[in-house]
C-alpha cells in the first residue's frame, strides 16, 4: 500500500499544538543551552502504540471471521500485523512506509527526530492502544521491513528495539542484537522502561539494575558498537497524582524514586532517562482508558489569579471523573502548597509544580548531555569499623527510619554497610531470613528470602514469608569449619547449598564491585559463601570485596546514596556528584575524591544535594 491518503500535513497534531509545543521547546532548549545546541540540542523520539486497525490482525474482541481488527487497543499475539512480518507482507511493509511519512512530516515543519522505537512495551497486548511482538516476530519486522525503510529514507534517525521492563532485556539483546541476526545492523539502541510489569505499582522503578548491568556487560561481549545507545525510555509513577493524593510523604517518596533508578542506571551505563508525562491535569490525564499517572507538573488552571470564577476542576476532554476519590490538592491553600514546596508563583498562573520537578532537576540541571558516570560510592564510615552512618557505636538498634523496601519482589543486594532497617534481617522461628517495613501508604509489611533465584533476575528477591506458599528459603547459620566468625548459610534441605555472593557484571559499572551485586544459591566450599551474622544488629556482612571493605546484605539499595559524574566536556563544572539521602535521619559525610577531603557535610532526612566542583 502507498498511503496515498495519509496526512503529511499531520492536521491534528498542527491543531492540537503538539508540533508549536515541540518547536518552542527546541528553541527554548537552543536558548538556554546555546553551548550544547550543535551536537545535542533538543532530542525527541518517537515511540508508536498502534498502527491503524486496518493494518491489525482481528483480537478476541473482534467478531468472528473479521478481516482486520476494528480498534486500535488490544492486539493479537504473537504479532498484530494482519499478514505477519515476512519479506512478502505488504501490511507490515506499509506499517514501516508509515514510520517514513510520519517522520518526514514533522521533519517539513521543523521538528527533527532523533530516533523511534519499534514499539512500546511490544511483550504486552494492552487494553489500550497496542500492537505485540515476540522477539523473533520484532527482529523480523526490522530486518525485513522497518531497517531497510529506514535507512533509506531516513538514515541518521536512530532506531531502538524492544522499549519494554527491564526483565527480559537481556535476552532480546542476545538474540537480535547477535551479529549473525539481520536486524541487528539497523539497531542504534536499547530503550528500557522502568516498570516492574505486575500489578504492584510501588515497585516500579525498583527492579532490574542487575539486569541493566548484565545488558552493558553483555553489549560488550557481543561486540556491539561503542555508540550503542541505552535509554530509560519510559517512567512514570501510577496510579494518580501526588497532588490529587494530598500528601506529601507519598510526592516526596515518588521524587525520591525517581532520582534513585536514574543515578543507578547512568552508574550501570545507561545514556539518558525519560519521564513518561511532561504535565498532566490535576489526576493524571486525560487518558482515555482512565490509566492515570503523575507527573513533575500539573495543569491546575482553576487555581490560576486569572480564572473566571465558576471554571471548572476538570475540563470536558477529561472522561475519568474521580476514581480515586477527591483531589485533595483542591482542598488546600494556596498557602499550604507553597508551604509544602508547591511555589505559590507558578499555582497563581495555574500550574502545580511537584518534588519530582525538583528532584529531577539535581541532575538534569547539572549533569549535562556528555557528562560521564564516573566511580563514586557510600562507602561505610571511616575510622572505627564499629561506627554506622545511620547507627551510633554501642547501639545496636537499626537506624535511618522505617524500611519502605521490605517488600515481595525486591532484589536482595550487597552494599556498603550503613546501620540502617534496610540491612537488618531476622532468622525467625521457621528459619527464614525475614525483613519488616512499611510501604508509602503507611501499611506493615514483612518479606523473606526466597530459595531460590528469580529466572528474569537471575538473583534472590523478597518473597511471602507465607509457609504453605514455600516460597521462602529455610536456613541454618553454620559456622565455618576453623573460622570463630565466619559463617554459612545453608539452605535447611540441603547441605551443600548455601547463601552466596554473586558480582555483578561489567564490576559493578561506576559504583564498583561493591554497589549492588547480588545474592543467590550456590555451592558452600567458596570464599563467596561466608558471611558474618550479627544478630544483635541484624547485619548479615560479607568480605568477598575485601580488599575494597566489608558489605552488607541489603533490601533493595541503601538510604544513602551517590552519583557521581565527570562534567568536563559538557558547559557545566569540571565535576558533579549528587547525594541523596531517602532516611528518615539527617546523614554526616565526608566526600572525598581519591584520597583528597574535599567536603565534609550533612544532608537532611529525605533530601537531595548536588556539589559541583572544578
Amino acid at each position: 500500500f502507498t498511503l496515498e491518503d495519509f496526512d503529511t500535513e499531520v492536521t491534528h497534531d498542527l491543531e492540537s499544538g503538539m508540533v508549536d509545543m515541540m518547536l518552542l521547546a527546541q528553541q527554548s532548549v537552543l536558548e538556554s543551552f546555546p553551548k550544547e545546541a550543535d551536537e545535542y540540542g533538543m532530542r525527541i523520539i518517537a515511540s508508536p502504540w498502534s498502527p491503524p486497525s486496518w493494518m491489525k490482525a482481528p483480537t478476541w474482541d473482534d467478531v468472528e471471521g473479521a478481516e482486520h481488527a476494528a480498534l486500535m487497543t488490544g492486539s493479537a499475539l504473537p504479532v498484530c500485523l494482519r499478514d505477519g512480518v515476512g519479506k512478502d507482507s505488504k501490511y507490515a511493509a506499509s506499517w514501516a512506509l508509515f514510520f517514513d511519512k510520519f517522520i518526514t512530516a514533522y521533519a517539513n515543519h521543523g521538528v527533527q527526530f532523533y530516533g523511534v522505537t519499534v514499539q512500546n512495551e511490544p511483550e504486552f497486548p494492552a487494553p489500550w492502544d497496542a500492537c505485540a511482538y515476540d522477539v523473533s516476530h520484532e527482529g523480523d519486522f526490522i530486518a525485513n521491513h522497518l531497517g531497510p525503510q529506514l535507512e533509506k529514507s531516513h538514515p541518521d534517525v536512530k532506531l531502538m528495539f524492544f522499549d519494554h521492563n527491564k526483565d527480559h532485556m537481556v535476552k532480546w539483546a542476545k538474540e537480535l542484537l547477535a551479529k549473525n541476526h539481520p536486524a541487528s545492523k539497523y539497531i542504534d539502541g536499547t530503550a528500557v522502561h522502568w516498570y516492574a510489569g505486575g500489578m504492584d505499582r510501588l515497585l516500579d522503578g525498583a527492579q532490574g539494575n542487575p539486569n541493566m548491568h548484565r545488558l552493558v556487560s553483555e553489549l560488550d561481549v557481543m561486540d556491539v558498537r561503542k555508540d550503542h545507545v541505552i535509554l530509560g525510555s519510559e517512567a512514570c509513577h501510577c496510579p494518580s497524582t501526588g497532588y490529587a493524593g494530598g500528601d506529601l510523604s507519598i510526592a516526596w517518596a515518588r521524587a525520591m524514586r525517581n532520582v534513585h533508578t536514574i543515578l543507578a542506571d547512568l552508574a550501570a551505563g545507561s545514556n539518558g532517562f525519560i519521564e513518561w508525562n511532561l504535565i498532566l491535569d490535576s489526576i493524571g490525564g486525560p487518558n482515555h482508558l482512565g490509566n492515570l499517572c503523575d507527573s513533575p507538573v500539573l495543569a491546575v488552571p482553576h487555581r490560576a489569579l486569572d480564572a473566571e470564577k465558576d471554571f471548572p476542576a476538570q475540563l470536558d476532554f477529561e472522561h475519568a471523573g474521580h476514581p480515586f476519590g477527591e483531589v485533595r490538592g483542591d482542598n488546600k491553600t494556596r498557602e499550604e502548597l507553597n508551604a509544602e514546596g508547591s511555589p505559590a508563583e507558578y499555582l497563581d498562573l495555574g500550574i502545580a509544580v511537584q518534588p519530582m520537578y525538583y528532584y529531577v532537576g539535581h541532575i538534569t540541571r547539572f549533569v549535562r548531555p556528555g557528562s560521564r558516570a564516573v566511580h563514586g560510592l557510600v562507602g561505610a564510615s571511616a575510622g572505627d569499623p564499629e561506627v554506622r552512618t545511620f547507627r551510633p557505636k554501642g547501639q545496636q538498634v537499626a537506624g535511618g527510619g522505617i524500611n519502605d523496601l521490605a517488600r515481595n519482589g525486591i532484589e536482595a543486594t550487597l552494599w556498603p554497610c550503613e546501620g540502617s532497617t534496610r540491612q537488618e534481617w531476622l532468622l525467625n522461628e521457621e528459619k527464614q531470613l525475614q525483613v519488616f517495613g512499611h510501604d508509602w501508604l503507611g501499611a506493615p509489611t514483612t518479606s523473606c528470602l526466597a530459595e531460590k533465584a528469580d529466572k528474569d533476575f537471575a538473583g534472590l528477591l523478597l518473597t511471602t514469608c507465607s509457609i504453605t506458599e514455600n516460597k521462602a528459603g529455610l536456613f541454618e547459620v553454620l559456622p565455618v569449619e576453623g573460622s570463630q566468625s565466619k559463617v554459612h548459610i545453608v539452605l535447611s534441605n540441603s547441605k551443600k547449598s548455601c547463601l552466596v555472593v554473586q558480582p555483578l557484571r561489567n564490576n559493578g559499572g561506576a559504583y564498583g564491585a561493591r554497589g549492588g551485586a547480588q545474592v543467590n544459591i550456590g555451592g558452600c566450599d567458596h570464599p563467596w559463601a561466608e558471611w558474618g551474622f550479627d544478630s544483635s544488629t541484624g547485619e548479615i556482612t560479607s568480605a568477598a570485596f575485601d580488599a575494597l571493605g566489608e558489605v552488607c546484605l541489603t533490601t533493595g539499595w541503601p538510604f544513602l546514596q551517590v552519583g557521581a559524574f565527570d562534567t568536563s566536556a559538557t558547559a557545566a563544572a569540571n565535576g558533579a556528584v549528587i547525594v541523596s539521602n531517602e532516611a528518615g535521619e539527617h546523614a554526616n559525610y565526608v566526600l572525598k575524591n581519591k584520597d583528597k577531603t574535599v567536603l565534609a557535610a550533612s544532608i537532611p532526612p529525605r533530601s537531595i544535594q548536588t556539589i559541583t566542583f572544578n
